[in-house]
């Protein structure tokens, strides 16, 4: 399967981890990625609530980039997914498509609406399959506890994100988990806010948001956190100690991106998967995990 890789800023830059493991697990799997060349931020949502039309022509760009490369999107980011959804939805009004494809001629680029965009948690159980999944693994990953947390973007809005059409969207990231043989621990943070939007406007409750999923998952029974939101991983992995002496209490929870653990279950190594790049220790959970840290 090939794909037009769009990997998101963060991935290029704060969770280096994520584009690096993502590289070393993608062949195993049989996806076949080729980067977008020349794409651009999609706006992460702060960007669409100023200026709407500039948002929407930054996606187009990226989905016209795709077209010309006669591919569909693959993202490893849950922002970049749900803000491209959404942007999709409004590009197939064909008057709004004609007036962003006007901007886009600058560079001879059009849009002819379309394009499909999917995160690598959706290909991994809609074109790869758990079966397949299952087949590749070449260590259990039984007896480790994990607890998954999708974030904002991939869980809303469901109508632009087809979850009726997809409805195992909804658990996807526990089927991974439960497939690569591991225990998904369910907690009731998994679909909510990290706090990262209001980081730097609201310190106090974005650190309060971090404390609170974190502390729920330590304190069920959790070895770590998986999310395929790079940006939820920087606020949860990065501000934890933060968070744990606002509230006053211990809490060591690492927190894994998907293709990490992914890759964990195909035998690749902890420096191979970025596992030491964390800033809260992943050591218990890799050795868990049977892995060479």
């Amino acid at each position: 399967m090939r794909y037009a890789f769009f990997p998101g800023c963060v991935s290029r830059g704060g969770a280096p981890e994520l584009y690096q493991s993502t590289i070393a697990v993608a062949g195993r799997i049989g996806i076949e990625l080729e980067e977008i060349e020349g794409w651009s931020c999609t706006g992460a949502g702060a960007l669409q609530e100023s200026n709407p039309l500039l948002g929407d022509t930054l996606n187009a760009r990226n989905f016209a980039l795709a077209q010309r490369m006669g591919l569909s999107i693959m993202t490893i980011c849950s922002t970049c997914q749900g803000v491209m959804a959404q942007a999709r939805v409004r590009l197939e009004d064909e008057e709004y498509r004609a007036q962003i494809n006007e901007l886009l001629a600058e560079e001879d680029l059009e849009y002819t609406g379309g394009i499909q965009v999917k995160h690598m948690l959706w290909i991994m159980v809609e074109d790869i399959g758990l079966d397949h999944i299952k087949s590749l693994a070449v260590k259990s990953l039984d007896g480790v506890f994990l607890a998954p947390f999708y974030g904002c973007y991939i869980v809303r809005p469901s109508a632009a994100l087809e979850y009726d059409a997809y409805p195992q969207r909804k658990i996807a990231l526990e089927l991974v988990i439960e497939a690569l043989g591991a225990t998904a621990v369910d907690n009731d943070g998994k679909t909510r806010c990290c706090g990262f939007p209001i980081l730097t406007i609201n310190e106090r409750n974005s650190l309060a948001m971090v404390a609170k999923h974190t502390g729920e998952a330590q304190d069920l029974g959790a070895d770590a956190m998986v999310t395929p939101c790079p940006l939820c991983h920087l606020n949860l992995d990065g501000f934890q100690s933060k968070a744990a002496r606002q509230v006053g209490r211990q809490i060591n929870v690492p927190i894994l991106h998907l293709p990490q653990l992914i890759g964990a279950a195909l035998g690749l190594d902890g420096p191979a998967l970025g596992l030491n790049r964390h800033i809260v220790s992943s050591f218990d959970v890799a050795l868990k995990m049977g892995l060479r840290v």
